[in-house]
């Protein structure tokens, strides 16, 4: 569900909530704990990320958040992407736990996207990047009037691969050496889904709470 978006860019800002999943622009308050989580999951995340000089440390301390959000909020000003901080929501209290973006947008004919996403390790398993998926999706094909979503994933991260084989991500491409990652040129799995693919189902997070259903 959509609780608001911007009139000047379509699809942003936005937030978008299902069950205690919400997502929403990030402020810049959100320097610490980003980077608390970052750095504890370093061996989490490292292996699927691309390569930046700099320590690991430096790269994700409350300082370089600062560049991050920068970078994020020109993307979205722009319309070129959909920076959401992923969270969990409770009894009025807001935890971040992970990232989920929609980028490199592209307008007129084509009218696609890729997404790319990341969960703090402590949460993984609960469902919570797919449904932050879901809710994206649904999001970019309706007020962000996209048609195209993509999502490229290395073949050995099976966690990330899970995600969109669980909301029924379409496997259409093998790119060889598709992007430098972790110190090397890493081979990646295109996945993608167009919103015919989902309209008849009422949306991609009605189908992930049917599978969610009849998987319990």
């Amino acid at each position: 569900m959509s609780l608001f978006r911007s009139r000047r860019t379509p699809g942003w800002p936005a937030v978008l909530v299902d069950g205690p999943v919400l997502l929403r622009p990030y402020r810049r308050s959100d320097a610490a704990a980003w980077s608390e989580i970052r750095r504890a999951n370093r061996a989490w995340l490292a292996p699927w990320e691309s390569s930046l000089p700099g320590s690991w440390d430096e790269l994700n301390s409350p300082t370089s958040f600062r560049y991050v959000h920068r970078d994020q909020r020109r993307s979205a000003r722009v319309g070129e992407g959909m920076p959401f901080a992923v969270c969990l929501y409770s009894e009025g209290v807001e935890r971040l736990v992970g990232h989920l973006n929609v980028g490199n947008i592209v307008r007129r004919a084509f009218c696609s996207g890729y997404v790319g996403y990341w969960v703090d390790s402590r949460v993984a398993g609960r469902g919570v990047i797919p449904t932050a998926l879901a809710l994206a999706v649904d999001h970019a094909f309706g007020p962000g009037g996209l048609h195209r979503i993509e999502v490229n994933i290395r073949p050995e991260n099976r966690p990330s691969r899970r995600v969109v084989e669980k909301l029924g991500f379409r496997e259409e491409a093998y790119h060889a050496r598709y992007m430098h990652i972790d110190g090397a040129w890493r081979d990646h799995i295109g996945y993608a889904m167009t919103c015919e693919e989902i309209s008849a189902e009422g949306g991609l997070l009605a189908r992930w709470h049917r599978r969610r259903a009849h998987a319990a």
